[in-house]
């Protein structure tokens, strides 16, 4: 096991910067047995790649049609991320007010469980559930359950962003800091600064994995 895990790594990694670099287009099919050949070794270590690479957002598997590179788009990240702003500080607005001490707990504990997931590397495609579970725990208050789903959808396409914007700008860290201060000025009461602060958050994000993809776009 040991071995397949050792080479499903190494054919995620290779595999991983010929995306990124541009080798393989958007919606380019990844087929197994083609790859398998390509880095000499069985079908399970590259499915175990292709696993690894679709919680990072860069594959998608298609029902009977099996991998394809995902279609990234910086416009795309942008649009979603800018929907994001709009409708999550609205909700965010509504909801400081009403939060209550079991809210808060509710969320510093979704958060603690974030924290730990981000630091010890693992539950990648878990990441971006994370995320929406601790800001949804925020904004549930809100009492706004049409703009609530409506977030939720957002939430699904800009999925595969929020891990690689994880993943691939090293900031972490960054992430977990603002995280812990909305959670702080939301306790505070702070409408304005927590709202300025969750717009500041998710502009950051959308530029950081746009730079990402714009670079691999130049060197493709």
């Amino acid at each position: 096991m040991a071995t397949f895990k050792t080479r499903a790594q190494y054919v995620a990694d290779d595999l991983r910067e010929r995306i990124l670099g541009g080798e393989f287009k958007g919606g380019s099919q990844l087929r197994q047995d083609a790859l398998a050949k390509d880095y000499e070794v069985s079908r399970i270590p590259v499915r175990e790649a292709l696993l690894t690479l679709e919680s990072e957002g860069l594959v998608e598997f298609h029902a009977h049609r099996g991998a394809f590179t995902t279609e990234l788009s910086v416009a795309a990240i942008r649009e979603l991320f800018d929907l994001r702003v709009l409708l999550e500080t609205y909700v965010l607005r509504h909801a400081i007010p009403n939060l209550t001490a079991a809210d808060l707990d509710h969320a510093a504990s979704i958060l603690r469980q974030y924290d730990a997931a981000l630091d010890s590397g693992s539950q990648i495609d878990n990441w971006s559930d994370y995320n929406f579970a601790f800001h949804h725990a925020l904004y549930a208050p809100s009492g706004l359950p049409e703009t609530l789903a409506m977030i939720g959808q957002l939430n699904t396409k800009s999925g595969r962003y929020i891990r690689m914007q994880l993943v691939y700008t090293r900031e972490i860290e960054k992430a977990e800091v603002e995280h812990r201060q909305l959670l702080e000025l939301a306790r505070q009461g702070d409408v304005d600064r927590t709202c300025q602060l969750l717009e500041t958050h998710i502009k950051d994000a959308a530029e950081g994995i746009a730079a990402v993809l714009e670079k691999s776009l130049r060197s493709a």
